[in-house]
């Protein structure tokens, strides 16, 4: 039988970083909702450090829920539901609550109109006071711009000019749009953040 988990190098980089600083924020109870699963390690590394909670991880791509669903199995985690199809773009999600939304990668290799409805579901799907978190590079108002993600922004434009890496201040105005609270933000190594926002 082939093995259909696929291998994310920076997922493998920065998963014990996430695990690490989440540790102290999960919610009490209820589901995380991860959005752009992509391999599936992210989740099967971070499940067993919040056994109280259910995770749903998604992907649009029927490839990487394949990759998902081996990982759990071969994690043998039963508090993993099976990948679900969601389009971040969409009016309705295939969830319906969620007490915690976690989106790593994925605002700056995907078009503005993803942020857009990520913060629009998000609005829809999280509990009262519940936090949607972002991992990944940012432009910030008055923080001097690595170099590495000028260059890293140049290199996605190169890919598909609508891809680049977000300003939190024009994230943060989407969030308030959908009565999500300001940014919290974490400094990460490698000139990334973790940021989250609580639902109002």
């Amino acid at each position: 039988m082939t093995d259909a988990r696929q291998y994310a190098p920076s997922a493998h980089r920065n998963r014990d970083l996430i695990r690490d600083q989440l540790a102290s924020h999960w919610p009490a109870s209820g589901t995380v909702l991860e959005i752009a699963s992509g391999s599936g390690e992210h989740v099967v590394h971070l499940a067993p450090t919040a056994p109280h909670l259910t995770f749903q991880p998604t992907d649009p791509s029927a490839e990487a829920r394949a990759s998902i669903d081996a990982w759990v199995k071969a994690s043998a985690l039963c508090k993993i539901h099976p990948a679900l199809e969601l389009d971040v773009t969409a009016e309705e999600w295939p969830i319906q609550q969620a007490s915690m939304v976690l989106c790593c990668n994925m605002i700056h290799i995907a078009p503005w109109e993803a942020t857009l409805g990520l913060m629009r579901g998000a609005g829809r799907v999280l509990t009262s006071g519940g936090k949607i978190w972002l991992y990944g590079p940012f432009i910030r108002e008055g923080v001097e711009t690595a170099e590495g993600n000028i260059n890293f922004d140049v290199k996605l434009k190169g890919m598909d000019p609508r891809y680049g890496i977000r300003r939190l201040e024009d994230v943060a105005d989407v969030a308030a749009g959908e009565g999500i609270g300001a940014p919290e933000v974490i400094e990460m190594p490698a000139n990334n953040c973790l940021v989250s926002f609580a639902r109002n």
